[in-house]
């Protein structure tokens, strides 16, 4: 194998595989008269990414992912060259050489599932920033740790919650689908982040995959389960606060210096205001209030500072509405002008002490 490559543009790639594969994990790179491919899979996953080369000579190794991405990360280069001797696969530079250790050759990467519809790049990443960001980093349940993904129809929603809060994403399918699984929310993530124009959606066995033009991600899923927001009651909103979400964010952030350790902030709702209050016995106290459209009885429910800003992240930019159960019931947030992807975002309050 003799190819050159665009240095970024295969870190890219070879960075992305390596953070999805498992540790110690090999790297096939495969070059022909398409440019080159890199690709891998462990006994539940499997990862394709292209990269546009110029090829002298057809070919394919399997090398160390991990020694090959941290070597890509810090060359000051435009091009590499890599190219095979003997046992080793060598990076040329212009002054200087790098050369990793072949490995046995390995399966093939098998190809994804059946393709059952595709969706924008762009608002599926999106959204999947915002509903991710809810699962579970570890948790003994693994269905707290994904994503459920859900079409019917011309729509898709994603669905993901830690138990303490809970998003759901719903936006346009570009073409009529049908599919209900739970697919970790990280390697998810991550196969978005990379995704670029149209990302199709795939559906098989036990398996899940998404692909775009230049790229693949398979994996096997987990038990879909209960985790949707129809186990959420929300049909007794008491009170209703419509404010910009930025405003109300700013606020939280400094009001919540002066939080106990627990970072509890409470939310006093007025006839025309919202009034956030804190204190901790060794820093002081703060209170803050802001303007805003209220309708319907007024209460002081509490929520963890982070996670309400974690919610207010996800409106950016927008008039957020925050309807208030009573209890200890969830507070329900969304867009006053939802754009094309449509997000609802379920917060626990907490018991204020």
């Amino acid at each position: 194998m003799d190819v050159t490559a665009p240095a970024h543009r295969l870190s890219a790639a070879v960075s992305a595989a390596s953070r999805l594969l498992p540790a110690r994990a090999g790297l096939r790179l495969a070059a022909d008269a398409a440019g080159l491919t890199v690709a891998g899979a462990a006994p539940d996953l499997a990862v394709r990414f292209g990269c546009p080369a110029t090829t002298h000579t057809d070919g394919s190794v399997v090398i160390p992912a991990a020694p090959l991405a941290e070597t890509l990360k810090v060359l000051d280069t435009e091009l590499v060259r890599l190219v095979v001797e003997g046992t080793r696969l060598a990076l040329r530079l212009d002054n200087a050489r790098f050369a990793l250790p072949l490995l046995p050759e390995t399966g093939v990467v098998p190809d994804p599932p059946a393709q059952v519809s595709e969706v924008a790049g762009a608002a599926f990443a999106s959204a999947l920033r915002i509903v991710a960001g809810t699962a579970a980093k570890d948790d003994p349940l693994p269905l707290f740790t994904g994503v459920r993904v859900q079409a019917a129809g011309t729509g898709l929603t994603l669905t993901a919650s830690d138990r303490y809060r809970m998003a759901v994403a719903r936006l346009p399918l570009s073409s009529p689908g049908s599919l209900d699984v739970l697919v970790p929310a990280a390697l998810l993530s991550e196969a978005a982040r990379q995704a670029r124009g149209r990302v199709g959606l795939h559906i098989g066995p036990g398996r899940f995959g998404v692909s775009w033009q230049e790229g693949l991600v398979a994996t096997a899923v987990l038990d879909a389960g209960f985790l949707s927001e129809d186990s959420i009651p929300s049909g007794a909103v008491d009170t209703t606060v419509t404010l910009p979400a930025e405003a109300l964010a700013a606020a939280v952030r400094r009001v919540g210096v002066y939080a106990e350790d627990r970072r509890v902030l409470t939310l006093e709702v007025g006839d025309t205001q919202v009034r956030l209050a804190s204190a901790r016995q060794d820093t002081g106290e703060a209170e803050e209030v802001l303007k805003a459209d209220v309708s319907g009885g007024r209460t002081s429910p509490s929520f963890q500072a982070r996670y309400l800003l974690d919610a207010l992240a996800a409106f950016a930019g927008e008039r957020v509405v925050l309807s208030i159960q009573p209890g200890m019931r969830a507070c329900i947030l969304r867009a006053v002008e939802p754009g094309e992807v449509e997000l609802t975002y379920y917060l626990m309050p907490m018991l204020s002490r």
